[in-house]
């Protein structure tokens, strides 16, 4: 089925703001594939499609506990030689979200969209533990990292999430938000503190993805408050960001793959902001 970061990243993102996502693709991915992004507006024109290449593929199970997930097979496919190649209308973006790859690919990528007023960044324990350098490199020329409380531990070694978060933002970053699957999410900037739940739900059918949903619900909803003229820096922006990226990221559980999502209208989340909000009203 569909998945992958950059599609679950830019249909949540789509809510809010257009989503452009770059990346290559097989054979196997064709116009049924595009249609979920074109359907959502996402624009579609820095995909490339590698001639008698696959799509990159992964299968993996959870427990009973679905925050365990294991990777049953993986095969990097034509993302195995990605070389990012970006349009004239990707790199005058001026909000920019660095995917998990290479961190000296995300640096690329971060200087040719040098124009962009918020980059943030998402990497995973592969890159910390085998490229740190690299990785802090890149961490430095953002102004945000989304990374799960894990990882932020790991890459500055520090087990308390708030000192490590700290460690964090001493490389370089403005803002810090660890995810934490589904007990929410903590942001941390040099002036605030914020952690807010995960969206409570009888229903889930599977987890994969529910991190990128809430990044693009994150971003998305940040670059619609800077495009009214708010500043993503701010705090009570940052703070709705945080709750809009919940928010998308508890539709995506509710059943397989894009389907949920793909499908989601503007009043389901509008009534999900409120009923959240009520949640954790105290």
């Amino acid at each position: 089925m569909l998945g992958g970061s950059a599609v679950h990243f830019s249909l949540a993102a789509s809510f809010f703001t257009e989503a452009r996502v770059v990346g290559p693709v097989g054979d196997d991915f064709g116009d049924d594939e595009l249609a979920v992004l074109e359907g959502r507006g996402v624009v579609t024109d820095d995909i490339e499609r590698i001639e008698g290449g696959r799509t990159f593929f992964w299968q993996g199970h959870y427990e009973y506990d679905m925050n365990v997930a294991h990777t049953d097979d993986t095969q990097l496919n034509v993302f195995a030689e990605f070389d990012p190649k970006l349009s004239q209308g990707a790199r005058e973006a001026e909000m920019l979200m660095l995917g998990n790859i290479q961190p000296d690919l995300q640096r690329r990528v971060r200087s040719e969209c040098a124009g962009a007023e918020f980059a943030a960044l998402d990497s995973m324990n592969l890159w910390i533990e085998n490229e740190r350098d690299s990785l802090v490199a890149a961490i430095a020329e953002t102004d945000c990292v989304l990374l799960n409380d894990a990882e932020v531990r790991m890459l500055t070694g520090e087990p308390n999430l708030a000192r490590a978060a700290r460690a964090l933002m001493a490389m370089g970053p403005k803002v810090v938000v660890a995810k934490r699957g589904e007990y929410g999410a903590a942001l941390f900037t040099e002036e605030d503190f914020f952690a807010i739940p995960g969206f409570l739900l009888e229903n889930v059918r599977d987890p994969t993805g529910a991190g990128d949903s809430f990044a693009g619900g994150f971003m998305g909803y940040l670059d619609s408050r800077r495009a009214a003229g708010d500043s993503p820096l701010g705090g009570e922006v940052l703070r709705q960001a945080m709750a809009h990226g919940t928010v998308l990221a508890s539709f995506n559980v509710e059943d397989f793959g894009t389907s949920r999502v793909s499908a989601l209208t503007m009043d389901e989340i509008e009534n999900r902001l409120a009923a959240f909000k009520q949640m954790a009203a105290f």
